[in-house]
């Protein structure tokens, strides 16, 4: 789990708020892991999908692919084993992935209380 929380500090260092991650592990095939962060503004939303895309590069790991577009409040990025959301504060209260995965174990991200709220 060495890169999830390597993700969320990246995202934690863009000063993303509410990260969450959970251990998807025997619930699902698409991923091992879920992070889950809320933008405040479209160019948050852009630093955080950039800086944590740069960030996981600089260790040699880039992702597998990318979906959404800035504009629609969501975006992720796909690293296989770890599937990484961002998120505008509407789209994330809208989807829920919270609630949808909240029978998951939390991973424990040991960031401060603001971004891990």
């Amino acid at each position: 789990m060495a890169n999830v929380l390597r993700m969320a500090d990246l995202a934690a260092d863009k000063k993303a708020l509410e990260i969450k991650a959970y251990d998807v592990r025997g619930m699902t095939l698409i991923a091992d892991a879920l992070v889950i962060c809320t933008a405040r503004s479209e160019p948050q939303l852009k630093a955080i999908f950039n800086g944590v895309r740069e960030g996981m590069k600089e260790v040699g790991v880039a992702p597998y692919r990318s979906e959404g577009e800035f504009g629609s409040g969501w975006v992720l990025l796909d690293y296989s084993t770890v599937i990484f959301h961002i998120f505008r504060e509407e789209a994330r209260a809208f989807y829920d992935l919270d609630g949808m995965w909240g029978d998951a174990p939390r991973i424990s991200l040991e960031l401060d209380e603001t971004a891990s709220m």
